[in-house]
């Protein structure tokens, strides 16, 4: 049976990038079997750390080819108040999204509130599944299902 490949949204506000980051080197040999999409900074940072984690490798290539391989398995999109938060509500539309995984900061208003609700919108719309911390994040990798090429 083939092994079922995901596209895993990855979010975070300002105030919980450094726990997405953390969550993301915790679950790296996982989230390295999907396709990861993640809004600006926050693309950049996962990608950081998964290079400082696995360099120096056994690459042929070294640091040039390891960093074209992150550039591959994390698609960066625009910041999200500029426009990235909108970039992942289309994908999930669209159907090329199958988890979200956004840690939000709930204890300040961003200025992009209505992107960020039309997100939770459309998970829920949409049927993915999502979660706005890291415990609920941890269910859904460790889930079964997660691994189920079977399961719609």
């Amino acid at each position: 049976m083939e092994k079922k490949r995901l596209k895993i949204a990855l979010v975070a506000h300002d105030a919980r990038k450094q726990e997405l980051i953390d969550w993301c080197r915790f679950n790296m040999d996982t989230l390295l079997n999907h396709d990861m999409i993640a809004t600006g900074t926050t693309s950049k940072l996962i990608k950081e750390m998964f290079m400082e984690n696995d360099y120096p490798s056994e690459y042929i290539g070294g640091y040039d080819e390891m960093k074209r391989y992150y550039d591959y398995k994390v698609k960066s999109l625009l910041s999200g108040p500029l426009g990235g938060d909108q970039q992942i509500g289309a994908m999930i539309a669209q159907g090329e999204i199958d988890v979200l995984i956004f840690f939000c900061d709930n204890l300040a208003v961003q200025g992009h509130q209505n992107d960020i609700y039309g997100l939770t919108r459309l998970a829920s719309l949409y049927n993915i599944a999502f979660a706005t911390n890291r415990t609920t994040a941890d269910m859904i990798l460790t889930s079964p299902l997660f691994k189920d090429a079977n399961y719609k």
